[in-house]
């Protein structure tokens, strides 16, 4: 440890407990042989430090280990940051870095530079020119972040893509090609799968493939958008995508058929019908596996209850089937909670970060029944012509990494699938975060109230206040009670989206309210002027507990940030949904009952059963992952021994 450079020895050491010596030793040589660079590098020209950048490229092609180029690399692309953007690295985004270079999730707290630490091992693992990309959670971080550092990456000669929804498949193609590609996770997969299906119309349109590809009057619309062999990725806001979004299927669907279209009048039916079946009487509901069975008299009900004419040729089964879908989407799925209605369409809205997941849909029929719920047009549930979960796609990169501000918790689950360190990064300067006493209240209307008086407290002070709340109506009802009171503030939810960058640039102005869903809890970065800074900075309000202490957590970190002070309080009801969906609703309403009948009551005595039940939802999440996945898993397995691709459906 002597080697270090002085004022890091202690900050180091705070790796000792999660890092094998051996990691530690070579990557505390590696920093100070970049620290011993830096002199050198300052003294070269533009052109030079461009000229510096291609000998290092030419040097990784001819077979030199990246290992061996990475103090080099690293080096000139801290110089090209202070020079393009202003931004130095400081050691410990150095340190970041070299452990994202070595298949490593780095935990870095929230306003550490994630974004800048990440320039490090895409720009050193882009010399090799099989294309390093970077995948985050919405086209909004995409586009910001390819902005942001494009200027390092051009700096010494390397080309920067984005991929965008709304982008058409040539603009595509030319961003894979670039030597570092920055788009959204969602994309990358559909991207990959559009590239299997494209293969194999080749393949079977034509014996020789890569004469296929080379034949001259082939258009370019007809080329495969992705490189061939996927190398690096790194993935942003990692414990998102990786283990929360890490059984989602990207589908690609096939073309309906004329029995699926049927299958519309069954949903309408359905969705009419529910109302005649009682919970206990007609059906039963499985609190811990969200579950709905008919009972005897239910499935009575159901035969004697009229139905249209395209039913006529249904079997009793699915009928039973339509009416459960039915019922658990009426117990489930709520407007302005799981989904948005916008142009006559149903949205999903990601649980995990409040925005809207564009052209994503339920699976077996949900969306189809949510559709129906709401009266909107019914869309056909198609077949499936290809598919791949998120975790598949990123497994198949011969390099991976990751970063994200909550990975400690989720260390095993990222290491035995992954196969990835996690490695928590001290921060620059020593937090100044404060930590307020929770406050739990009897019932949800006493709790609003006391959140409105703390945002009035907070407002006469003149500090920035960001309030989180779990879904878009909560965010509506805390609107209205700001409203009624008088203070102005911002909204932002998936209703607002097109307002989110503005939003976000004023939310730390003198006396500013904002009030967020999870939107504001990952990639925001609030800016706080020196006023602001001076008498307290962000205050923080949770107003519930969110199913996984992560998403906790990435709310906490807006305020606090790059050594701001800043504080932050969790406020809890009685009868906040976490408690029913960990305890079930019986346990639940005797919980909720002691408030009603002591409204004076001093609840901070339930806190631990607050944080209970947030583990024991987040342990039941954990598994039904693990299930989904071994069944995925075994597919693949089953298909590729029968000589199929296990991306396809070779029905279609």
């Amino acid at each position: 440890m002597e080697a270090i450079p002085s004022g890091l020895k202690r900050q180091i050491e705070q790796f000792l407990p999660f890092i094998p010596r051996g990691y530690l030793a070579r990557w505390a040589g590696d920093l100070e042989r970049i620290n011993r660079l830096e002199p050198e590098v300052q003294k070269l020209s533009d052109q030079e430090l461009r000229k510096k950048s291609l000998s290092l490229r030419y040097r990784a092609r001819s077979g030199e280990p990246l290992a061996r180029l990475l103090p080099d690399a690293f080096a000139l692309v801290r110089e090209a940051a202070s020079r393009t953007i202003g931004l130095r690295h400081f050691d410990v985004q150095i340190l970041g870095g070299i452990a994202m270079f070595n298949r490593s999730i780095v935990e870095m707290q929230t306003g550490e530079g994630k974004t800048l630490t990440a320039t490090g091992p895409l720009y050193l693992h882009a010399l090799l020119g099989k294309g390093a990309m970077l995948a985050t959670v919405n086209d909004y971080l995409a586009a910001r972040d390819a902005e942001l550092m494009g200027p390092v990456y051009k700096a010494l000669g390397m080309k920067v893509g984005v991929i965008q929804t709304e982008m058409q498949t040539d603009a595509r193609r030319q961003a894979y090609q670039c030597d570092i590609t920055y788009g959204t996770a969602k994309e990358f997969g559909f991207d990959f799968l559009r590239d299997r299906l494209l293969l194999r119309r080749i393949r079977e349109g034509q014996t020789d493939i890569l004469g296929a590809m080379l034949e001259e009057k082939r258009t370019r619309d007809e080329q495969p958008t992705q490189r061939t062999d996927p190398y690096f990725c790194l993935v942003d806001e990692a414990d998102s995508i990786l283990i929360d979004e890490a059984s989602t299927p990207l589908i690609i669907s096939a073309l309906p058929t004329d029995e699926q279209k049927k299958e519309v009048e069954a949903y309408k039916w359905a969705a009419d019908t529910i109302y005649d079946f009682i919970e206990d009487e007609d059906y039963e509901y499985d609190h811990d596996k969200r579950e709905v069975e008919l009972t005897r008299a239910g499935r009575l009900k159901a035969r004697q209850l009229p139905k249209p004419e395209a039913m006529d040729t249904m079997g009793l089964f699915h009928v039973y089937e339509f009416l459960k879908r039915a019922i658990k989407v009426d117990r489930e799925f709520h407007r302005d909670q799981q989904f948005v209605v916008r142009d006559g369409e149903i949205v999903i809205v990601d649980e995990f970060t409040g925005r809207l997941g564009e052209g994503r849909k339920w699976r077996e029929g949900i969306h189809q029944a949510v559709e129906a719920k709401e009266g909107v047009e019914i869309t056909v549930a198609t077949g499936q012509a290809a598919r791949v979960t998120v975790q598949d796609y990123f497994l198949r990169f011969e390099h991976l990494a990751g970063m994200t501000g909550t990975a400690w918790a989720s260390r095993t689950e990222l290491s035995r699938i992954y196969k990835c360190h996690v490695i928590p990064v001290p921060t620059n300067r020593p937090p100044r975060r404060e930590r307020l006493q929770t406050r739990i209240f009897g019932t949800e209307s006493a709790k609003w109230l006391a959140i409105v008086d703390e945002i009035e407290q907070m407002h006469a002070l003149g500090r920035s206040v960001l309030i989180g709340t779990r879904t878009i109506d909560k965010s509506e009802i805390l609107s209205k009670l700001l409203q009624q009171k008088g203070i102005e503030h911002a909204v932002l939810n998936a209703n607002h989206v097109e307002q989110e960058a503005v939003i976000v640039a004023a939310a730390g102005e003198w006396g500013k309210v904002t009030v967020s869903t999870n939107m504001a809890g990952r990639g925001t970065d609030i800016k706080l002027p020196d006023e602001v800074t001076d008498i307290g900075g962000l205050h923080v309000i949770c107003t519930e507990l969110h199913e996984s202490a992560r998403i906790d957590r990435q709310l906490i970190g807006r305020c606090g940030r790059q050594g701001d002070p800043g504080s932050y309080r969790q406020y809890l009801s009685l009868e906040d949904e976490i408690l029913e969906k960990a305890y079930g609703p019986k346990k639940a309403k005797k919980i909720k009952k002691t408030g009603e009948d002591d409204p004076n009551g001093n609840f901070i005595r339930f806190r631990r059963k607050f944080y209970r039940a947030q583990k024991k939802v987040e342990t039941k999440s954990y598994r039904q992952r693990k299930t989904m996945l071994y069944y995925e898993k075994e597919r693949k397995k089953m298909q590729r021994g029968m000589g199929q691709d296990p991306y396809l459906d070779t029905t279609n």
